[in-house]
């Protein structure tokens, strides 16, 4: 891994699951950290053995790589800040949902190389994936770097910008749906007479066990479902009722209406 100077600015659940990795990519000494919340900021660079940074300028000053992870509200007064002392040639990888890497290349210098990603929350274990996508002046060396320094937080790949707000609505959001199901299943078990605990246990191992396997596998979904569902069995009986409450057509439309809150939040 080549030695660079990176600066992350914006500390919450997010930028500290990125932060994490970032240490583990080039090393705490080559990692400064900033938040609008200094105290909280300070304590988590403490956390992480990293330098604070008192505002978004000086933690950029001399940075080869800078990563936003802020709010989009909060994205146009931050690269106001970090064009006061961006190096020149610098590059900056965004996390911040809907925003575009055209959006960001208007607000900094020029020249200045651009990456967009969208992680999702179970970075923060180190079983995340991130989809990156290069603005235009960025290139394929820049996105390896961008892997690199990423790849403590899961997974990553590669996609157009423009496959980035369906991206956000099936990964990015993706890990609520399944949280929204767990709640379900527990609360079902409950219904059924379990305990909440043992009913919630339940649901979490099955839901995390189905991920593992599927992921071990080649085999489609469908494939991996049809395996569990014998003919007048349980399963069936279940899968019959989702089918006929619409179940496969309200996801569908949960993740379409996601995307195109996600394009909203671009362009507002």
């Amino acid at each position: 891994m080549q030695q660079v100077e990176v600066a992350l600015v914006g500390a919450g659940v997010m930028g500290e699951a990125v932060l994490g990795s970032l240490v583990a990519a080039v090393g705490a000494d080559r990692v400064r950290v900033t938040d609008g919340r200094p105290e909280h900021g300070r304590e988590v660079a403490q956390r992480h053995g990293v330098s604070w940074a008192e505002d978004n300028a000086a933690a950029a000053d001399g940075a080869d790589v800078v990563v936003l992870a802020v709010k989009p509200k909060d994205v146009a007064a931050v690269c106001a800040d970090l064009s006061r002392t961006l190096r020149e040639g610098a590059l900056v990888v965004s996390v911040a949902a809907g925003i575009s890497t055209a959006y960001l290349a208007d607000r900094l210098p020029a020249g200045t190389r651009v990456v967009r990603v969208m992680p999702n929350t179970p970075a923060t274990i180190g079983r995340g994936i991130a989809a990156l996508s290069a603005g235009s002046s960025a290139s394929e060396d820049d996105l390896d770097l961008v892997a690199q320094l990423l790849a403590g937080t899961g997974a990553t790949v590669r996609v157009p910008e423009d496959q980035q707000d369906v991206v956000t609505a099936v990964s990015g959001s993706g890990p609520a749906y399944v949280f929204y199901l767990l709640e379900a299943m527990r609360d079902a078990g409950v219904a059924g007479g379990l305990e909440p605990e043992l009913a919630l246990q339940l649901a979490r191992h099955t839901v995390a066990g189905a991920a593992e396997l599927a992921l071990a596998s080649d085999a489609d979904p469908a494939v991996l479902r049809e395996r569990v569902t014998s003919p007048g069995g349980t399963t069936l009986a279940a899968i019959t009722e989702l089918d006929a409450r619409g179940v496969r057509d309200a996801v569908q439309d949960a993740v379409r209406k996601a995307w195109e809150r996600a394009a909203e939040l671009g362009q507002g």
